[in-house]
C-alpha cells in the first residue's frame, strides 16, 4: 500500500446539459494541475448537470465521446479520473459513476439510491451493486449523491472492506447542513476517508448549489474543506495515520452483524 494518496478534487459549476460545453471546461479546468496526483475526481453528471431528460441527451456516441476524453484525461495526467454521467445502455439509463485508468481501464458503478424527490427514479435504472476499486494498494468505495443517506449502504464490513469512499454529487445548497453531517458521520462511523466533490453555481431549475466539496479524515476531522468557491484543492491521504488511529480506536471489533437484502 502506497504511503500516501495524492487527490485533486475538481469543485465548479456546471454548463445544463450541454456535454461539449462541460468536457471542454473540465479540459481548461485541469491544465492547472502543476504537480503528479494519483486521483482526480469530478462532481456527479459532470457532462451535463442533474438532469432528467437522458431520453435527450444520453445515446451511445454521448457514452463514447464522454468515456473517450475520461481516457484522455487519464494519459494526460497519468492519474485515476472518476466522476459520474448519464448513460445508456440497451435503451436503459443509469447515472454511472466511471473510474479511468492511466492505461484505459474502465470500471463502474450505478447509483443505487435515486433522487424520487428529484423525480430522478423516473428516469434511470438504479443499480443493485457495491463496487470497491484499488489505487496503489488503497482500497475505495464509490457512491454517489443520494447514497450518502444510506449509512447500511454504505458501511465498511469484513467483506466490504476500504479505507476511503468516493461521494461524487450535485447536492443542493438548502440541505448543505445535510451534506457536510452526512459526509463527517460516515467517515466516523465508518473509520475511513471520506473525499466528496460536489458542484458549485444555480442550475436550469434554479437549484443552487453550495459546493463544499472535502476530504475528511477517518476520526471526522476536515483534511479539507473547499468551501463555496470553484477550483482544484489538493490533499493527501495518510495510510500511517488511518492505521493507526483504527488500531488506537477500534470501533469495528464492536460491529453489529448483519446482512444486506436487495
Amino acid at each position: 500500500m502506497q504511503p500516501d494518496l495524492s487527490i485533486c478534487l475538481v469543485q465548479t459549476s456546471l454548463y445544463w446539459e450541454d456535454i461539449a460545453a462541460n468536457l471542454n471546461h473540465f479540459d481548461g479546468q485541469l491544465q492547472s494541475i502543476q504537480h503528479q496526483v494519483d486521483l482526480i475526481v469530478l462532481p456527479e453528471m459532470f457532462s451535463t448537470g442533474f438532469s432528467m431528460h437522458p431520453e435527450l441527451l444520453a445515446s451511445e456516441l454521448s457514452n463514447e465521446t464522454c468515456l473517450l476524453q475520461m481516457k484522455k484525461w487519464a494519459q494526460k495526467y497519468q492519474a485515476v479520473i472518476c466522476g459520474s454521467i448519464m448513460y445508456v445502455v440497451d435503451q436503459q439509463y443509469f447515472n454511472r459513476f466511471l473510474w479511468v485508468t492511466p492505461a484505459g481501464e474502465v470500471q463502474f458503478y450505478d447509483k443505487a439510491h435515486l433522487f424520487r424527490m428529484g423525480e430522478e427514479n423516473k428516469h434511470y435504472q438504479r443499480g443493485s451493486k457495491q463496487l470497491i476499486v484499488s489505487l496503489k494498494g488503497w482500497k475505495l468505495a464509490c457512491f454517489v449523491c443520494y447514497d450518502l443517506r444510506f449509512p447500511v449502504w454504505m458501511r465498511r464490513t469484513p467483506t466490504f472492506d476500504y479505507d476511503a469512499m468516493i461521494v461524487v454529487a450535485n447536492w443542493p445548497a438548502i440541505r448543505n447542513q445535510h451534506w457536510q453531517t452526512l459526509t463527517r458521520a460516515r467517515a466516523i462511523e465508518n473509520q475511513s476517508y471520506v473525499v466528496s466533490v460536489n458542484r458549485i453555481g444555480t442550475d436550469e431549475n434554479l437549484i443552487e448549489h453550495s459546493g463544499n466539496s472535502a476530504v475528511i479524515e477517518p476520526n471526522g476531522n476536515y483534511l479539507l474543506d473547499a468551501g463555496t468557491q470553484g477550483g482544484l484543492f489538493f490533499a493527501k491521504l495518510s495510510s500511517k495515520e488511518m492505521q493507526t488511529y483504527r488500531a488506537r480506536f477500534p470501533v469495528a471489533l464492536d460491529a453489529d452483524e448483519f446482512e444486506w437484502k436487495k
